[in-house]
């Protein structure tokens, strides 16, 4: 062979061969980049991808699965809209089985294997703390949509419900002057009742109040009856109630059943809304509860929340805080999404803290220092239909205080500890 000889079995090229292969090998790696490297059309075609944490199963689930089905519904409207950046919002949605560990590792998988761009959901306070630390390793985002007990707050996680000085505390306030200052605090027994109680009672002490009891209740439970003695006796002016979930059933069933009104001993709930209302309606008549939304709110924005949601999922359903808060923090994040040109988070983090938007409550603005909201905090006592006549709302909306200002940051952080000590 003139061009090459035989060496181990491989032939010897030519310089000019050599060259010629080398030019053949270049162009293939080049076409082989080419094709690997995403075309500029395949991004603009993927759907955008948001996960829905919340709990379909459990005892939670009753609660929580409307928080789903509002996030849904934002998720459409957006898409009828057009998308975002010329792409489709597609939403993962995942059972949370009403458990914060498991929550947690749904949070990461959603990150990791689903590749989501945000987090919506959760319902406890437990459940939030635990997909916290999911997204504050994984340098995700989550949008929490309850009211909570304050505390906190988190880089990674947008509030869009209420802290203590927009729901607890003027809610406490009211109850004193109308009903008077002798209080029984009852509640799950978990972060925020716990919570939320510590900073009643520490207000208490700055306005003479009277704690004349306090129990928490596992969640879940029907076993209110010693509860209700308790009430029974000790006479009230007014029952502060943060029970969450199912419990709140047998707890106003037994206040029923046992001769407990409303005309005599209020009951001003913290964590009970339309949706575990409509069960029975009856049941609860007369009573309050302390939110910055109500379904029977008389503005435009809220009728046609209302009728979109009705017409998406059925006129017999409730709305409740929880849901508009679910439903706008999705329509907040697509603001900031479309602001940035880019749904990644370290496109959006800072943009996403100066969103305001006109919801169905009224103007929500996102808190720079605080991550929460600005809300309005309102009362309202339910009627028979299961809708709340609204009987007391703040003539201004409030800048979210996660820490109430009657103590520092460092003594807050003592006092809930020392609340949450084993007993």
């Amino acid at each position: 062979m003139k061009n090459s000889e035989v060496s181990g079995g491989m032939p010897t090229l030519s310089r000019s061969a050599r060259f010629a292969l080398a030019m053949i090998l270049m162009t293939g790696v080049v076409l082989h980049t080419g094709c690997a490297r995403e075309k500029p059309g395949d991004r603009a075609s993927m759907p955008i991808r948001i996960g829905i944490l919340q709990s379909l199963s459990g005892n939670m689930a009753e609660s929580e699965k409307p928080l789903a089905d509002a996030a849904l519904l934002a998720v459409e409207e957006i898409n009828r809209a057009g998308g975002l950046l010329g792409r489709q919002v597609e939403a993962v949605v995942v059972d949370g089985r009403s458990d914060p560990k498991f929550s947690a590792k749904e949070a990461e998988r959603l990150i990791t294997d689903e590749k989501v761009s945000a987090i919506f959901g959760c319902w406890t306070s437990a459940c939030r703390k635990a997909v916290k630390e999911v997204v504050e390793r994984r340098k995700s985002l989550l949008f929490y949509p309850l009211q909570h007990e304050g505390l906190e707050q988190s880089p990674n996680i947008i509030y869009t419900g209420s802290v203590p000085n927009q729901q607890a505390i003027p809610a406490a306030r009211w109850a004193m002057d109308k009903f008077g200052k002798r209080l029984y605090l009852i509640g799950s027994d978990y972060v925020f009742p716990r919570t939320a109680n510590l900073t009643i009672k520490e207000f208490g002490k700055l306005n003479n109040v009277s704690i004349v009891g306090e129990v928490y209740l596992p969640l879940g439970t029907a076993d209110v009856k010693k509860a209700v003695d308790q009430i029974v006796s000790l006479a009230p002016d007014v029952v502060i109630n943060t029970i969450n979930g199912d419990t709140n059933h047998a707890f106003f069933e037994e206040l029923s059943r046992r001769g407990v009104k409303a005309e005599t001993t209020p009951v001003l709930s913290l964590s009970l809304a339309e949706v575990e209302i409509s069960r029975d309606p009856k049941v609860f008549a007369g009573h309050y509860a302390a939110w910055s939304y109500f379904q029977s709110l008389d503005t435009t924005g809220n009728r046609e929340f209302v009728n979109a949601f009705h017409q998406r999922f059925g006129k017999e359903r409730m709305i409740d805080d929880p849901m508009e808060a679910s439903h706008i923090g999705v329509h907040l994040w697509a603001q900031a999404v479309k602001e940035a040109g880019d749904p990644d988070l370290e496109k959006i983090r800072n943009l996403i803290l100066r969103q305001s938007l006109n919801a169905p409550q009224g103007i929500v603005s996102v808190d720079k220092g605080t991550n929460h909201l600005w809300r309005t905090p309102r009362i309202g006592r339910i009627l028979v239909n299961g809708q709340f006549e609204v009987v007391w709302s703040s003539p201004i909306t409030i800048r979210p205080t996660p820490f109430p200002q009657f103590h520092s940051k460092p003594e807050w952080l003592d006092l809930l500890a020392k609340e949450l000590r084993p007993q």
